[in-house]
């Protein structure tokens, strides 16, 4: 196949002035996107027009190649592609689509709920064993899913199982250190956030090799959160006798049953789940396989299990968050509007002196920045954005720059509650159950877990990553 694309030279003559201008559109959009609350418009709404001015803008200031894209195919047929519809990674977005269709049909069978109330008996109603398990289960669960679905079932199940203790002082430390931890899970896969896939897919990044480096910090941040959750929120152990076997009691009454409606089905989803996740995790060695891609293998574990639903699923079409979708498609038109304004090239030019502060200063300043950055607006046009840059410094893949971006845009949403959509939603079962925690009630109480996993992050990405080779 050949791709016809623009030139080296229409892509150089562009005046500091109009580069300027654009960066400031960009500035303006990443703002739009901090304030989306107060604007009260979604997130695909807000770039779909920034998307548009830029576009516009482009054509009339820009040398873009606004002439349709030509692709030559083998047997010889041309396929014209106007050039904001070849801006988009329709790679990240069947990835995002194909993975958000398999995970809600996989939870209509129950699965989920079953874990986290086997999980929930296991603790025998101690308040401490309770959260380390829901911990991990968040961790895990914002590994295999995405951090907003994790955060919806686990937050529902801490609700239920809390309420049943009679722990409703709990509630509030639970949720937010839940949340937090979404965060903290959505580090551990390739596809376990929507920055990792963008960033590790440029890179090279295997899905393997991604969970064998950033699995040992997963860890020690999961261990160290929940132990520092534990004493900031009073979380302690059962003491006497008596407190355990009443916890017990209650606990009894628990039935992960209720939401399995067919077993045939639950254990085939679970077969299922196994079997996403080890295709997922084999599809660069996989044969035929690896030439279509992860995108093809969410998109086909998707519409095999939608068969069971065959004549509802218009239900699931209309549960995919298409306001998600919305906003990569986009994201990519901007970003590549920017390229060529030669933003991009002027953020790199910054980046690369950041880059020049040394091999620890360096990729250390790019984590804390880009967590700077990533916790008052959307992680992922700033993943988008550096991931571009480094490629166009041509950074190899086997550099801790890489790293540098994945932590800092992932950890950075812990910051604030706008930083992240999994947070976000920490806050509304928050608000939703009648407990206050205002923006700058969460950043007090959340701060000092942000900063304890960067100085974690920081750590393990300068002295320990470079260690693997």
């Amino acid at each position: 196949m050949t791709l016809l694309t623009a030139t080296a030279e229409q892509s150089t003559a562009v005046p500091m002035g109009t580069t300027l201008f654009f960066a400031a559109v960009l500035v303006a959009m990443i703002v739009c996107l901090a304030f989306e609350e107060i604007l009260h418009a979604k997130k695909s709404l807000i770039v779909g027009m920034f998307a548009m001015v830029t576009l516009l803008l482009g054509a009339w200031l820009l040398p873009m190649p606004f002439d349709p894209v030509l692709v030559v195919l083998p047997d010889g047929h041309n396929v014209r592609i106007p050039v904001f519809i070849s801006a988009i990674d329709w790679g990240v977005i069947g990835i995002i689509l194909g993975s958000s269709l398999f995970v809600d049909v996989i939870a209509r069978s129950g699965l989920f709920s079953w874990i986290a109330i086997r999980l929930t008996k296991a603790s025998r109603g101690d308040p401490a064993k309770l959260l380390w398990i829901y911990g991990v289960m968040t961790v895990i669960f914002s590994a295999v899913l995405n951090n907003v679905t994790a955060m919806i079932i686990v937050g529902s199940l801490t609700v239920v199982s809390l309420r049943k203790l009679r722990r409703d002082e709990l509630l509030l430390g639970f949720l937010l250190i839940e949340g937090l931890l979404t965060n903290v899970g959505g580090l551990l896969t390739l596809i376990s956030s929507v920055p990792n896939i963008i960033v590790g897919t440029t890179a090279g990044i295997s899905f393997v090799e991604f969970f064998i480096k950033a699995g040992p910090y997963v860890v020690v941040a999961t261990a160290a959160t929940i132990w520092l959750g534990g004493r900031i929120f009073g979380v302690r152990p059962l003491q006497s006798t008596h407190e355990r076997d009443q916890a017990a009691f209650l606990v009894s009454g628990f039935d992960e049953n209720d939401s399995i409606e067919s077993r045939g089905f639950f254990w085939f989803s679970a077969v299922m789940l196994v079997c996403f996740i080890l295709t997922i995790a084999t599809t660069s060695v996989l044969p035929f396989v690896h030439e279509l891609g992860m995108a093809f293998v969410a998109l086909s574990y998707a519409a095999v299990m939608l068969i069971r639903y065959k004549h509802e699923v218009n239900t699931f079409y209309r549960a995919i968050d298409w306001d998600l979708l919305g906003f990569f498609a986009a994201l990519f038109a901007v970003i590549s509007v920017m390229e060529h304004a030669e933003v991009l090239a002027l953020i790199g030019r910054g980046l690369e002196q950041l880059i020049a502060l040394g091999d620890v200063a360096g990729p250390g300043a790019i984590l804390v920045a880009a967590a700077a950055a990533s916790s008052v607006t959307d992680n992922i046009p700033l993943a988008a954005m550096l991931a571009k840059i480094l490629a166009a410094l041509d950074t190899p893949g086997d550099s801790i720059l890489w790293w540098a971006v994945i932590f800092g845009a992932n950890l950075g949403g812990n910051i604030t509650p706008i930083g992240s959509a999994s947070t976000l939603v920490a806050v509304t079962i928050i608000h939703k159950h009648g407990l206050h925690l205002s923006f700058a009630g969460f950043v007090a109480k959340a701060l000092v877990f942000a900063l304890m996993q960067l100085a974690i992050a920081l750590v393990y990405v300068l002295f320990v990553l470079p260690m693997f080779g």
